[in-house]
């Protein structure tokens, strides 16, 4: 299959080709139209070129529309209107995935199953409309035949020629890491493969929306690896949704709930929707906004969690070296970096988005502006930050559509008192006080060992010492010994308020 899939790379390469050759041969009015019209043209080839190929690449492609320092404009622009639609294949098609997944009495699950308009088209699957038996309208989500097979052999391909191009591009894969942005991509699309996995997240997430008004995720009826019975979503995707049919206050609540939701997902349960554009979000009114499509999510560990949390809190503070301390944290300086002009860099930017409206900005595109300088001074970004700037993108542009004067700013400072009391539930947790009272006791099992080595390096006349003379290496040290210290004594007042606590139980 690999090889098969391998081959079709190459003929759509070579289309893309032949379509350069085209392009350097044609005639222009003028160098700079000219130029111009060739570099959008070249765009829109290889959006098509991603299109052709299927899920794995459109995802790939959706994702590097959120990077700047990668793909020209011409092609972010192009990038931007990807999107995994397919041809209505005829039922005859899915009709034995249903029969080897259901049984062959598939057909008695239903009162009734519409089987000549499907709801939506994708690569990947293909969506009905149906009832059950006691009238419950559902939406039935049936795999492509063969697609899960395809998508792996393409990711497989694909890892094989991010490792090949790594070998001999060392510098840019110094500062961006190929493989590694890959495998956040391999990893969020692995539940769409899998219709179980898929039904897990939506059942984690509805659990989640409980907390909203506005929001709200189907409620999994039935789920085997390439079949998804789900509550079918009232009203029409967002993008299509008439704003004079809701009025002002509905459409903030909505917008804010969205939010509201996502940015929990973000820094406190810490998976989120992935690719929550304007087609997967329903809405109707009087009715909460629906998330649909599971399929593709996020999971980020505590520490970047904390990481984006306070890059936007700095966003949020109009303060650009803030922004530009906590961007570096995320990931690292490279041997060539410039960190004193990144953090002029984002002197420059922040205030240019700290008070923006929907209207007046794509905070998603901002944030990858954010990368685009750290790229361009060597600083090396953790490969989550596309797959979050792709999501960051997708939410502010579905709610634009809807209630486009709300400011992400806003809602994320009303949101951040609620946020930070979770956060410190959690540290406040017994587990979270053990693990950092194991961490204080190993770290001084080690400090009389690396004491001993000090001493016998200075008795030889061996000891050496790096330095960093721009300054950033030592001020990490510096930094992570205070934030250190400032660890432990949170964990040893945590061990005792709670020892306390539960003794007076």
């Amino acid at each position: 299959m690999s090889a098969g899939r391998g081959r079709v790379l190459m003929r759509v390469l070579a289309h893309l080709v032949r379509q350069e050759a085209a392009l350097a041969t044609t005639p222009a009015p003028g160098a700079a139209d000219g130029a111009n019209a060739r570099a959008a043209r070249r765009a829109r080839n290889v959006r098509r070129a991603l299109e052709s190929l299927g899920p794995f690449y459109v995802k790939v492609g959706q994702m590097l529309a959120t990077r700047p320092d990668i793909v020209t404009p011409e092609m972010i622009g192009e990038f931007e209107k990807l999107q995994d639609e397919a041809s209505p294949a005829p039922f005859s098609d899915f009709e034995p995935v249903l029969r080897q997944d259901l049984g062959a009495g598939w057909t008695g699950q239903f009162r009734d199953f519409d089987t000549q308009h499907p709801l939506g088209t994708a690569s990947l699957a293909q969506v009905y409309r149906a009832e059950l038996p006691g009238g419950r309208p559902v939406a039935v989500k049936i795999q492509r035949p063969g697609v899960r097979e395809t998508v792996r052999a393409d990711m497989k391909l694909m890892g094989s020629l991010s490792r090949f191009a790594s070998r001999r591009a060392w510098r840019f894969s110094e500062v961006i890491d190929v493989e590694a942005m890959l495998n956040v991509v391999f990893d969020a699309m692995r539940p769409e493969l899998d219709f179980v996995s898929e039904a897990r997240n939506m059942t984690e997430a509805a659990k989640a929306a409980e907390d909203f008004d506005y929001v709200q995720v189907p409620e999994v009826v039935e789920a085997t690896g390439r079949v998804l019975v789900q509550d079918l979503a009232a009203g029409m995707p967002i993008r299509e949704a008439d704003r004079d049919q809701f009025d002002a206050e509905e459409r903030k609540a909505i917008g804010q709930d969205l939010l509201a939701f996502m940015y929990r997902g973000y820094f406190v349960d810490r998976i989120f929707h992935a690719d929550p554009h304007p087609g997967n979000i329903f809405v109707a009114p009087g009715h909460p906004a629906t998330l649909i499509d599971w399929g593709m999510v996020g999971r980020i560990d505590r520490p970047m969690s904390t990481s984006i949390l306070l890059l936007l809190l700095n966003l949020a503070m109009n303060d650009g070296a803030g922004t530009a301390r906590a961007w570096i944290d995320m990931g690292s300086a490279t041997s060539w970096a410039n960190t004193p002009a990144f953090a002029g860099d984002m002197a420059s930017l922040v205030p240019q988005i700290a008070t923006a409206s929907l209207e007046e900005l794509n905070f998603g595109v901002t944030l990858t502006a954010v990368l685009q300088h750290s790229t361009r001074r060597g600083i090396r970004t953790s490969p989550m930050v596309s797959i979050l700037g792709k999501s960051f993108a997708n939410i502010e542009g579905s709610i634009r559509h809807l209630c486009p004067e709300l400011s992400l700013i806003d809602v994320f400072s009303e949101e951040l008192v609620g946020i930070v009391t979770d956060l410190v539930k959690e540290s406040l947790s017994p587990q979270q006080a053990v693990r950092t009272a194991l961490e204080v006791i190993t770290a001084g099992t080690a400090a009389p060992q690396q004491l001993r080595g000090i001493t016998k390096d200075l008795s030889n006349r061996d000891l050496t010492m790096r330095m960093n003379l721009n300054g950033s290496r030592s001020a990490r040290r510096s930094t992570s010994l205070r934030k250190g210290a400032a660890d432990v004594s949170f964990a040893l007042a945590t061990a005792m308020l709670w020892n306390h606590y539960t003794k007076d139980r």
